[in-house]
């Protein structure tokens, strides 16, 4: 796929703004900040840790915020995704819970175990904050395959009595064609005939257009009509595309494009959980009574709002 000089000079500036952050506590007490570069910050300075905010165990929900609410992470893990969106809601009183899930060959990198594998391991992690909480339920905010994998919990790991709303960003509901470049990585996979082996080891490949497995995840909110579904998408995604995937239909269901609140929002798939508008619109998705309108901004794939 041509790089365009368009993207060459926001990854410039990406990398300028990282080599100029400062490292390790100095760096998180200026938290939140509402860029994805500030979790690859994190990530670097303190791998793998719990993004601010998040796993307090002794924390017991509020009369306000009667849930905890669990970050689920796409094709990354909790310390880059929530860097920004972990300390924004424990700040509004929330008890936050994020884990990586779903590792393998890619290290620290969750999300690429198969579906149903991730998908236990998080029913194992929302049974353990149920416990902690003493929650009866929980509300879920999932990014890209964090927020599809739940699907499989909620239809084949009878997790639908532990949801209260379920917000899912940029997620791959009905497939993904990654820009175009899933037909030819499954066009390899099928001359070499790898295509049914690697799929029933790698999560994203079982999320290909057309996969049985989508019918298998079945991403209908039918399924589970008292739960308040969100859905929060950009037209600039270039990974779960086309954008549209990640919405949904139903009357239980609020589907949200983020350049229709915000024309000047440029946010792709990765910035998207630290967009201040997707932060915004999550918020009000949780407590809908304190709910107020976004403040628009111009936003800069990775790098953020400028002037922010």
């Amino acid at each position: 796929m041509r790089i365009s000089r368009r993207w060459i000079a926001v990854l410039a500036a990406a990398v300028a703004m990282v080599a100029g952050w400062p490292s390790g506590l100095a760096a998180a007490e200026e938290l939140p900040t509402y860029s994805y570069l500030s979790g690859l910050a994190a990530q670097l300075t303190g791998p793998n840790q719990a993004p601010p905010g998040a796993n307090d165990w002794s924390c017991r929900p509020s009369d306000a915020h009667s849930n905890p609410v669990v970050l689920l992470h796409g094709l990354s893990n909790d310390t880059i995704t929530w860097n920004t969106l972990s300390p924004v809601l424990a700040a509004a009183g929330y008890c936050v819970f994020s884990t990586t899930y779903g590792t393998g060959p890619l290290g620290p990198i969750g999300a690429v175990a198969p579906v149903a594998d991730s998908a236990r391991q998080i029913a194992d992690f929302v049974d353990r904050v149920l416990a902690a909480t003493g929650a009866r339920q929980i509300d879920l905010v999932g990014h890209s395959m964090g927020g599809a994998i739940p699907f499989y919990y909620l239809n084949h790991l009878g997790g639908v009595p532990t949801i209260d709303d379920y917000i899912a960003l940029a997620a791959p509901l009905h497939g993904s064609t990654l820009s175009g470049t899933d037909a030819l990585f499954s066009s390899v996979l099928d001359a070499f005939g790898l295509r049914e082996e690697v799929a029933e080891r790698c999560g994203p490949c079982q999320m290909s257009p057309g996969s049985p497995f989508l019918d298998v995840l079945n991403p209908d909110p039918a399924i589970a009509p008292d739960i308040d579904f969100t859905t929060i998408v950009t037209r600039y995604d270039q990974i779960a595309t086309p954008y549209t995937t990640g919405l949904l239909d139903g009357p239980n269901v609020r589907n949200i494009v983020l350049q229709d609140l915000c024309a000047t929002d440029y946010t792709e798939h990765y910035e998207l959980t630290a967009d201040p508008v997707a932060v915004r619109e999550v918020l009000n998705a949780l407590d809908p009574a304190a709910a107020r309108p976004a403040d628009c901004a111009v936003v800069l794939p990775y790098v953020g709002p400028v002037g922010r």
